[in-house]
Formats: C-alpha cells, sequence, structure tokens
C-alpha cells in the first residue's frame, strides 16, 4: 500500500470539519479549502488504497532559505519595515510551530509505519509581546512596536501529543528567532 502525506492548515480540527459551514459564514477560505482538501485526499486513499496522513500545522516561522519572507513570518518581521499598523491584522497570541521542526514531522510520518490520520504540529503558544521583549533583548538595533492591545489567549489550545508519541520534539522558541533574523539579515530582508 502506498502513501501519501498531505499538509493541511491547523484550523481544520474535528469540530470545524464537522461543522464546516462555521467556516463558510465567518469566510474563513483558507481554512475551508484545507478542509474540503484533506477530506477529498482521505476518500480517494481509501477508494484507492493508499494510506493518507496529514499533518496540521500551527503558525510556521523560522529562518527563510531565500529572499521572499514566508507569510507565517511575515506578521511578525513586516514590522521592522511598515510598522505597528500591520500588527492590526493579526491575533497577538498565537501558536507557532518551526519550519524545520515541520519538516522533520513529514519526514517522521514516511518513516514510521505507524503513523495514521490526522497530526496537530504546534509546538509554543506565543504572545507576539513576549515574542518582540524576547527579541528586543536580543536584537536592540531593530525597529519595534510599543503598545499592543491586550487580549485574552485562545480557549483552545492545540496538542502535539499524538505527534510527540512517533518521537517528534521541537526546537527552543529562542533559537527559532534567533535562527530567523539571522537569515533575515543574510538575505537582506531586514534591510
Amino acid at each position: 500500500m502506498g502513501r501519501l502525506l498531505i499538509v493541511t492548515h491547523h484550523k481544520v480540527t474535528h469540530l470545524i470539519r464537522s461543522q464546516l459551514y462555521l467556516c463558510i459564514i465567518v469566510q474563513e477560505w483558507y481554512a475551508v479549502a484545507k478542509t474540503e482538501a484533506e477530506r477529498e485526499a482521505f476518500e480517494y486513499g481509501h477508494r484507492a488504497g493508499i494510506e493518507v496522513v496529514s499533518i496540521c500545522p500551527t503558525l510556521v516561522v523560522g529562518p527563510v532559505m531565500n529572499h521572499a519572507v514566508p507569510s507565517g513570518s511575515s506578521f511578525v518581521f513586516s514590522n521592522f519595515r511598515e510598522g505597528l499598523e500591520l500588527m492590526d491584522k493579526y491575533p497577538l497570541t498565537r501558536m507557532t510551530v518551526d519550519v524545520r521542526d515541520v519538516a522533520e514531522a513529514m519526514v517522521l510520518m514516511y518513516e514510521k509505519p505507524e503513523a495514521e490520520g490526522r497530526y496537530i504540529c504546534t509546538a509554543h503558544l506565543l504572545r507576539i509581546h513576549d515574542m518582540f521583549e524576547l527579541l528586543e533583548s536580543l536584537y536592540p538595533d531593530l525597529n519595534y512596536p510599543n503598545e499592543f492591545t491586550e487580549e485574552q489567549p485562545p480557549k483552545l489550545e492545540l496538542s502535539a501529543e499524538k505527534l510527540k508519541k512517533l518521537g517528534w520534539s521541537y526546537r527552543p522558541f529562542q533559537e527559532t528567532l534567533v535562527d530567523s533574523v539571522e537569515s533575515y539579515r543574510k538575505a537582506g530582508i531586514l534591510d
């Protein structure tokens, strides 16, 4: 039997999958598309006799390999160029995972025959305010916002326990942050 690995969106949870109309009502089109793609992949796999394994990362951040800012990291690093008003577009508390940890999880999904179904891939529940404080302590020369609107942490915390049971682990957030800034500097993104 073959195996197909798909990457979906962290909002594709059991609740949202079973109540897709809620996503449509609030116009979460990205989550709708990812949910439908995952559903179709599992149905196709069942019909074709292919194992389908779905990995659902939360906000993916981390170092870059070229001069383009990945969409996950843009919510943070665009602030250095465009200012605080950009931050108003994004929730100020996010669940994140390093892009390298997602890649390692994907390899694990292929290598472990017992991997099946869906896996949430997340590492850190992060307040953006705390992240900027850490960044400022490490890189005082960058442009930082001075104020944030406080918000309550999300009520739904996703867990990567199922993935951890297969042997997956993630790196400390400070490592992700430092490696990201250094790669952005090297790529000329922070200039």
